[in-house]
């Protein structure tokens, strides 16, 4: 349970969803905000869509350079996957940018998410030890993972996949 605003709990049946959507910007990721954006309409809940970003290794060398440019880019990132997923963003959908690494930062986000959502391949790829994967094992809500559509064939047209969940 919650706590309300003065002080008694709030069951978990009565807490407004909320889905959180991890964006990298890969063909994957954008499939994901469709999909919360069709699951969250119905619920009336609200998606949040999160860029993490966060200073490579060797952190000393960047200190001279300034590390906004790190920032900056996640942005565009969030940016250009918001303009691709949606011909107008739904204003439910809020863009959150999050300095830490994605794994990490998305599985402590799910303690309070109604569910998570992220891509099967980011630009990372799909590796043992990758964001989907860590947040499968690990998240601390149901976790949707959702494959980018299928390349199309010379000249036909991708249909993104679907499931239904009973």
């Amino acid at each position: 349970m919650a706590a309300a605003g003065n002080g008694a709990a709030v069951p978990a049946s009565e807490r407004r969803p909320r889905i959180i959507v991890g964006v990298d910007g890969s063909e994957a990721s954008i499939a994901a905000l469709r999909v919360a954006r069709a699951l969250a309409e119905p619920l009336s809940a609200p998606v949040e869509a999160w860029a993490c970003w966060d200073v490579p290794s060797g952190y000393g060398v960047y200190l001279a350079v300034g590390i906004e440019g790190f920032k900056y880019a996640a942005d565009q990132v969030l940016q250009r996957a918001l303009s691709d997923a949606f011909e107008e963003l739904p204003a439910f959908v809020h863009p959150r940018l999050v300095r830490g690494k994605p794994s990490p930062v998305l599985i402590d986000a799910s303690r309070n998410a109604s569910m998570l959502i992220v891509g099967r391949r980011g630009h990372g790829n799909f590796v043992p030890g990758s964001v989907s994967t860590a947040c499968v094992s690990h998240a601390h809500c149901p976790v949707l993972v959702v494959h980018a559509p299928e390349e199309a064939a010379a000249g036909d047209v991708a249909a993104p996949r679907s499931a239904v969940v009973p």
